[in-house]
């Protein structure tokens, strides 16, 4: 299973984040809630989902990444939230 992410994080009407990513080829977008970005670091002061996102990056792709090899991809897209950061 081939998994590129592509970028870049865009906030999403719910002040969330999308991220582009491909798989095998075809495009899918990773939306990570705004509360799992406050979630991922509870002790830094809340702000910008963008730059909540940019700060942990590699650990929000690492569980989009998790998610995409278990088969939780649907109509091209991904769901993130605060309990997928427990895996």
């Amino acid at each position: 299973m081939k998994i590129e992410f592509i970028g870049p994080p865009v906030l999403s009407e719910d002040g969330g984040i999308f991220y582009a990513a491909k798989l095998e080829g075809q495009t899918l977008s990773c939306h990570f809630s705004y509360e799992a970005l406050e979630d991922v670091d509870p002790d830094a002061i809340q702000g910008d989902a963008v730059t909540l996102f940019e700060k942990h990056q590699l650990k929000l792709l690492s569980i989009a990444e998790q998610k995409i090899r278990d088969g939780h991809a649907h109509d091209g897209q991904i769901q993130i939230f605060s309990n997928d950061l427990l895996l």
